[in-house]
């Protein structure tokens, strides 16, 4: 067995016996996009230069903003100096947590669960994995197009007639592994679109591809929700490596169209029940072969009141 030593060590371990293993894990799995930070223009920190990365960062996906650091002035001693700084970023970028008070319904007395992140246990944001891999009905649908997404549904459609996105039988398929504060993680692939120049309009991007990817639809979300009545359970919440659990279909609504309309039913009805959100994971399909079972942590950091924020996901496995 060995010995882990440190915060993360001690992180997991309390993680691990939180979720009922006392063993030290053998394999840990990274699900984190690095945050792209940029320096600010003209000194405004709300308004990144991207021809000024910092590293090796570049833009992401992401509906008009990117995060920008500002230098301070060095803190000097007979030795040295500190390096320190200010960031500005938006609570949802890159791989982050929504909490359950992200969405909140016309009549907020449907939303059990209103909590910021702050307010999560240990126990929210821990717990046993549930793995679907959906990425070869993915790639199938991208093979259509040469392997790149299509905003224009007659080239690549991402919707529930065309089977690539979360199926109800998907999730029925796990049904027996579904356990209180289970996190449910899909693997599809999308990932891979995530990094590139933003263009004018942020909805052609294509990781977002004009509300056109996988994700959980309607009857995804009641499948699920049905398995929890079922069986007497809650789960902690979904991750995946898409824009945003929803599928784009779901984003669109029931008439196919109106992003403001009545859809998003992961959020309108999961955050409701107190499922969390883990948008724009990374690298997923690390555990298509991982054969052991497998803790995941969502380490958000803290943030008082946020809606969201960005979080190291990782997953320990023996």
């Amino acid at each position: 067995m060995r010995r882990n030593t440190g915060l993360l060590a001690m992180t997991l371990s309390v993680g691990l016996i939180t979720s009922g293993c006392t063993h030290t894990p053998d394999r840990y799995y990274d699900f984190t996009h690095k945050i792209p930070l940029f320096a600010p223009t003209a000194g405004d920190i709300t308004k990144p230069d991207l021809s000024k990365p910092f590293k090796d960062s570049k833009a992401v996906a992401s509906f008009g903003f990117q995060a920008t650091r500002k230098v301070k002035d060095p803190f000097k001693t007979q030795k040295g100096f500190f390096q320190w700084g200010w960031f500005h970023f938006d609570e949802h970028y890159t791989t982050h947590l929504d909490s359950t008070d992200h969405y909140l319904n016309s009549d907020t007395s449907k939303n059990a669960d209103k909590r910021s992140i702050e307010e999560y246990t240990l126990k929210d944001i821990i717990g046993p994995i549930v793995y679907i891999d959906i990425s070869a009905r993915v790639a199938k649908e991208l093979a259509k197009n040469g392997g790149k997404p299509s905003p224009n549904p007659a080239v690549t459609n991402f919707s529930e007639s065309t089977g690539a996105t979360v199926l109800p039988s998907d999730i029925e398929k796990v049904a027996g592994q579904i356990t209180d504060r289970s996190w449910i993680v899909v693997h599809s692939g999308w990932d891979k679109h995530f990094v590139g120049d933003p263009p004018k309009d942020p909805f052609l991007h294509p990781y977002i591809n004009g509300l056109n990817y996988p994700g959980f639809g309607k009857s995804a979300v009641e499948k699920l929700i049905e398995i929890e009545n079922r069986k007497g359970v809650r789960i902690n919440g979904i991750m995946m490596d898409n824009l945003s659990i929803d599928s784009g279909e779901s984003g669109r609504g029931s008439d196919g169209k109106n992003p403001f309309g009545d859809g998003w039913y992961a959020h309108q009805l999961g955050l409701t029940r107190g499922w969390k959100l883990l948008e724009n994971a990374k690298d997923t399909g690390q555990l298509a072969n991982e054969t052991g079972k497998c803790t995941l942590i969502a380490g958000a950091i803290r943030l008082t009141s946020s809606t969201g924020a960005p979080a190291r996901v990782i997953a320990a496995c023996r």
